[in-house]
């Protein structure tokens, strides 16, 4: 153990000096990856399309190339999918993350070729461990083992040659053989479609080990450690791995989660580090334990570029570069990856709240949704749903907004919706069914989270009386056609305000 600590301590300094670079050179770094991401896909169908090779200006790249959402890269996902190389990126694509859809999909597939896998969802891990042993040099966390819980989508098939799955279930397909030594599940177990089966098996395998760390998203880690306790009778998680001294989060913000994790794991020693990760690139890491942003991560083969959410939507937004951007002011991300994304909104809202280095918070989503469990309800899908629920009861609405209930001692999460009725239901318990039903329909993350009501539960309706959404418009000082309802929220704040109305 002494030699391999020494090693991989060599190895972290060499990448922590690295890092340090970002606070010198951010902007030669992020035009270092623009041009390598340019030439690398010149001979592409979309290098050719673009001219990447006679490219050699900023300004070429932003005039020629578009912005893009996935309504627009799917058809050539689409080729890719088929089995077409060179498209957006040299070579094959062999993998596709799945994700929650857009307006017009149930599911996302972004694609992951070898590059990304390398040079930016893999990197981006061993990144997050450099930082962690260069902030606490006393930590034992290599003396145990990680304990991992990915999503609930094994890899499928497209075709003999392409596969699709969540992120988390292609990255263990991919992860070296070494680090089943340091990781638990093993690679049977971790990709386990039925989640309920596969926590039970976890939680077999992983009793009687040190773990040291966790990594994954907090919703679903709060079922999996609320089923150890249950399992063991243990009063918390540190009477079972006493040894627990961090958990790598994303995916959801932390916030509402906190306290619940402070009851689970009474310690002041207990590290929490965040991360954000998504289907499309590896982006930011919590680098300073004593701050609660990231720092956003340059050289990762990702160019970013933001558009001041003012200017979004606008035919022709400004959209700015690295060094452009403002402290604490709302920009949508923008990115050209090693994936073969070019100019593509992710749909994140963020805030940079530091320069050296770029450090930043994530703000929320271009559109109103619902994100607190990692679900990703967004407007379309609530719309869709709510009106087969009116299709199949007769109801008609008025006004509505939704929003989450979080997870406590006695409570499953869910979502609750607060819906004024033209025309109630005749069976309000029926609507509330098939609204919930309609929803997992619609949208594959809200599936995933209600199966067998593991981490959500059926949402909760509350039907307001006739004129509760106008006083409360009219509250705000919010009455008047350029005024919207705010339809979905990724928290309680609006929930509550009209609760209280409804409630006097």
């Amino acid at each position: 153990m002494p030699l391999l600590n020494s090693v991989i301590n060599w190895i972290n300094f060499k990448r922590n000096y690295q890092i340090q670079l970002y606070r010198e050179h951010p902007y030669n770094i992020q035009m270092e990856t623009l041009h390598y991401l340019l030439r690398k896909a010149k001979s592409t169908w979309w290098g050719k399309k673009y001219n990447f090779s006679e490219m050699h200006s900023l300004e070429a790249f932003k005039k020629s190339l578009p912005l893009q959402t996935y309504d627009d890269i799917k058809p050539f996902v689409d080729r890719l999918r088929d089995g077409e190389n060179d498209v957006l990126w040299p070579g094959e694509v062999k993998w596709f993350a799945k994700s929650s859809g857009t307006t017009s999909d149930k599911s996302k597939f972004i694609p992951v070729t070898k590059d990304a896998l390398e040079d930016c969802h893999l990197r981006g891990p061993k990144d997050v461990f450099a930082l962690y042993l260069k902030n606490y040099p006393e930590n034992k966390v290599l003396k145990g083992k990680s304990l991992t819980l990915g999503g609930s989508h094994k890899i499928n098939n497209f075709s003999n040659n392409s596969y699709y799955g969540d992120l988390s279930a292609i990255l263990i397909e991919n992860v070296p053989f070494w680090t089943d030594f340091i990781r638990i599940p093993p690679a049977e177990i971790a990709l386990i479609e039925e989640f309920e089966e596969k926590i039970e098996q976890i939680i077999d395998v992983s009793l009687d080990q040190n773990v040291t760390s966790l990594a994954g998203v907090p919703s679903w880690y709060l079922v999996l450690l609320k089923r150890i306790l249950e399992k063991t009778g243990k009063s918390n998680i540190l009477e079972v791995w006493p040894n627990l001294e961090v958990f790598i989060h994303g995916g959801v913000n932390f916030a509402p989660y906190r306290e619940q994790y402070k009851k689970l794991i009474p310690s002041d020693e207990m590290h929490y580090m965040e991360t954000y990760n998504a289907s499309e690139g590896f982006f930011a890491i919590q680098d300073d334990p004593s701050r609660s942003d990231m720092m956003l991560m340059l050289d990762y083969g990702v160019y970013y570029e933001f558009i001041p959410m003012e200017e979004f939507g606008r035919e022709d937004p400004h959209v700015l570069s690295l060094e452009d951007v403002e402290l604490n002011k709302n920009y949508a991300i923008v990115i050209s990856t090693n994936a073969g994304l070019w100019r593509y909104i992710i749909g994140d809202t963020i805030q940079f709240t530091s320069k050296n280095p770029y450090r930043l918070k994530i703000t929320g989503r271009t559109k109103h949704f619902i994100n607190a469990f990692g679900e990703e309800v967004i407007i379309d899908n609530a719309e869709k749903a709510l009106q087969e629920a009116c299709r199949e009861t007769g109801a008609i609405i008025n006004e509505y907004t939704a929003g989450p209930v979080f997870m406590s001692d006695n409570q499953k999460g869910a979502h609750q919706w607060i819906i004024e009725f033209e025309k109630e239901p005749a069976d309000k318990n029926q609507f509330a069914t098939i609204l919930d039903k309609s929803l997992q329909e619609v949208n594959s993350d809200y599936e995933a989270k209600r199966y067998k009501n593991l981490t959500l539960e059926r949402l909760h309706l509350v039907v307001a009386p006739t004129g509760t959404f106008y006083q409360w418009m009219k509250k705000r000082g919010k009455v008047g056609g350029q005024n919207k309802i705010p339809r979905l929220a990724n928290d309680r704040k609006y929930l509550e305000e009209l609760l209280e109305l409804i409630h006097k």
